[in-house]
């Protein structure tokens, strides 16, 4: 089978493997679809790691089931996810699924830009899902990402009436942008892409703001002279991080769905003083997951919208300088060739 096997963004090599040999409780899949995350691009945190098949928003179709495997048939259609906690340590039991070890240790064999992966038990137990007929392949690629939007948002309680800054108008910053829209909130956006910005709006931001030329002062005019409610960082840019200690307000709270490759310098004085909560988000357990696919299913997140280039396997590094360059994409699809 053909693999994807990542060394830097620019030096992606499709490789020859054997087909995986699955073991009892096992499935074998057809990757039909897998999504390019940003962090997938972000160089200072995948080359250490290198060489390796990524790819983690994935959706096939069943080839081969394991003995001992129940609820699915070959044929079927199913989002994988690549993450699953294990229901069994201290942070499962007290709802907090996301920091449980399991969940950050595991993934498929190998990763989602293949031919065909792999998925251990844990993850036919807890992480694959029947696709619904209404959700293409494609469109389940963002199944993943918007259920690491939903657990951000879970983060911050975001309620109806609040001011909510969307720091970066990419598919993360799009995914809070609408969660926050359904929520009730009222959504500014910024983003130096203006092809974004539009797209933000189309998403419910009630306004958007080029980055470059961000000020507290606009700010405060389109918010009724206030700072807002919440800030949520989705770019990875010091100067993002920046414009978010500026922009909140007393006893509000920033969340880094996002970071700088650097340390960040928190003005912590101030903070104190006006008792504003820093929080960070990194990723999603079942329970969003479950969440995502219920938004699509149900129409409340266009998932299509979303999607701007599909390419073959063959093609990924070309998706990958999509992704990177950030100037005409917004979900880049791989599928098979």
């Amino acid at each position: 089978m053909k693999v994807a096997v990542y060394y830097s963004n620019a030096d992606i090599r499709i490789e020859d493997r054997p087909v995986p040999e699955i073991g009892p409780g096992e499935l074998l899949i057809a990757m039909k679809a897998c999504g390019i995350c940003g962090t997938d691009v972000m160089e200072w945190y995948r080359k250490p790691r290198a060489p390796r098949v990524l790819g983690h928003e994935m959706a096939g179709e069943i080839v081969q089931i394991g003995d001992g495997v129940t609820g699915f048939r070959v044929g079927d259609r199913v989002f994988v996810s690549h993450h699953v906690p294990c229901f069994n340590c201290r942070y499962c039991e007290t709802g907090r699924e996301s920091a449980c070890q399991t969940l950050h240790a595991g993934n498929y064999d190998p990763g989602g830009f293949a031919e065909f992966i792999c998925i251990p038990e844990l993850n036919v137990r807890h992480g694959t899902f029947t696709l619904p007929n209404n959700i293409s392949f494609e469109e389940a690629a963002m199944i993943e990402p918007l259920a690491c939007a939903v657990a951000g948002q879970k983060r911050l309680n975001v309620a109806e009436g609040q001011t909510i800054l969307v720091i970066g108008a990419g598919i993360s910053g799009l995914c809070h942008i609408r969660l926050s829209v359904l929520s009730g909130a009222k959504v500014i956006a910024s983003d130096i892409n203006p092809a974004r910005l539009e797209k933000a709006s189309r998403m419910g931001a009630a306004h958007v703001l080029d980055a470059a030329a961000f000020s507290t002062d606009r700010l405060k005019e389109l918010n009724g002279g206030r700072l807002a409610d919440t800030v949520i960082v989705c770019a990875g840019a010091e100067k993002a991080a920046t414009d978010a200690f500026d922009s909140v307000d007393k006893r509000g709270a920033i969340l880094f769905f996002a970071v700088p490759p650097r340390p960040l310098e928190l003005p912590s004085v101030r903070f104190w003083r006006e008792e504003i909560s820093v929080l960070f988000s990194y990723g999603a357990a079942t329970a969003e997951i479950k969440e995502a696919l219920d938004l699509i299913a149900g129409g409340r997140f266009a998932a299509r919208d979303m999607i701007s280039h599909v390419l073959p396997l063959s093609r990924i590094t070309e998706g990958f300088k999509l992704v990177a360059e950030a100037k005409d994409s917004l979900k880049v699809v791989v599928v098979p060739d």
